[in-house]
């Protein structure tokens, strides 16, 4: 199904070019040394563009958040937990930080979920220097399980993260990808080519990629990934994205077996972010496919194969501890 929502406003965001100085110096290098410049060029494409503070606005949101640090994907990061409710998991995308999609937040909160934002390998407060896409899925998925989450919202390379860490295995109710990449392999043929780095080099520094994360970059296309998943998914992506073309949402929302696909006009990679309406279908779509307990609430945990909303659990526990008081119950009963 293809919605299109009309934004507010409208504006363009623009992918940096390498410095001139940058290019030249790994052209010069590639002369001398091919596999050092493959080197350098690996290094370079897997270090993010400088940490990402969060804005005065952000923090103003996430003031009433509960800090948390976590071993995850093999690093330590660093995020945050605010509501009670059925979890979601944020996910934020390259050079970004946890507090990029903190507009979801109180949306969500309204809505009676709980919200998980955390900042990346080697962004924001977390640890590290450099990073990959299969590193995010990993971390995405790691503190996804942390915290029990039930869905997810991802931005760009957030999203392919989500999509990723939900065809090895993390099991959600809903997924939100904002502007998702159809494929790594474009991501890096735009890298080298905006260096202009050669045949040679472009494989090397492959090689030494996929040697890093112990998966074919070529395996890493989106649309094949999520063919099998049964996760209820929403692609969002604005027609004017000049950062992660449009036709790679639309692909990865054509792949997806029942994925909805929302597009809008003129938000452009970021400001989509903060759209109202863009929050409002993202915040209906996680509600609407969230379980619910039997008395109309949302549901926190399953008890007699049933899923239950806290007040249910708290009166099925006192129910069966009177049980057990009264000796209805038999010594090897087991508590809910």
């Amino acid at each position: 199904m293809h919605v299109h929502v009309r934004p507010n406003k409208s504006t363009t965001v623009r992918s940096a070019a390498p410095a001139p100085l940058t290019r030249a110096a790994l052209k010069a290098l590639e002369r001398m040394s091919p596999p050092l410049a493959a080197r350098v060029a690996a290094r370079l494409f897997a270090t993010p563009p400088g940490r990402r503070a969060p804005s005065e606005w952000e923090r103003s949101i996430l003031s009433e958040a509960e800090p948390f640090q976590v071993r995850a994907a093999g690093t330590r990061l660093r995020g945050a937990r605010i509501g009670q409710g059925p979890a979601v998991l944020l996910v934020h995308g390259w050079g970004g930080g946890g507090s990029q999609l903190a507009a979801f937040v109180p949306p969500l909160l309204a809505a009676g979920l709980g919200v998980v934002a955390f900042d990346g390998p080697a962004h924001g407060a977390s640890a590290g220097r450099t990073s990959t896409m299969p590193e995010f899925a990993d971390a995405a998925a790691d503190v996804a399980r942390r915290f029990g989450v039930r869905a997810a919202i991802g931005h760009s390379l957030g999203a392919a993260a989500v999509a990723i860490a939900l065809h090895h295995g993390l099991s959600l109710d809903a997924a939100v990808l904002v502007a998702p990449p159809r494929a790594a392999t474009v991501i890096i043929d735009g890298f080298c080519a905006a260096l202009g780095l050669a045949e040679v080099t472009r494989n090397r520094m492959r090689e030494r990629l996929e040697r890093r994360v112990g998966v074919r970059i070529a395996d890493l296309d989106l649309p094949a990934l999520v063919a099998g998943l049964r996760t209820p998914a929403l692609v969002i992506h604005d027609t004017g994205d000049r950062e992660v073309p449009f036709e790679d949402g639309a692909a990865v929302a054509a792949a997806w077996p029942g994925a909805r696909l929302l597009s809008t006009a003129g938000l452009g990679h970021r400001r989509i972010l903060r759209d109202p309406g863009v929050l409002y279908e993202a915040g209906a779509f996680v509600l609407g496919r969230l379980p619910r307990c039997g008395c109309g609430r949302l549901s926190s945990a399953v008890a007699r194969g049933e899923p239950r909303c806290e007040n249910c659990l708290l009166e099925l526990h006192l129910a069966d501890r009177e049980a057990r008081a009264a000796g209805v119950y038999g010594r090897s009963a087991a508590a809910v």
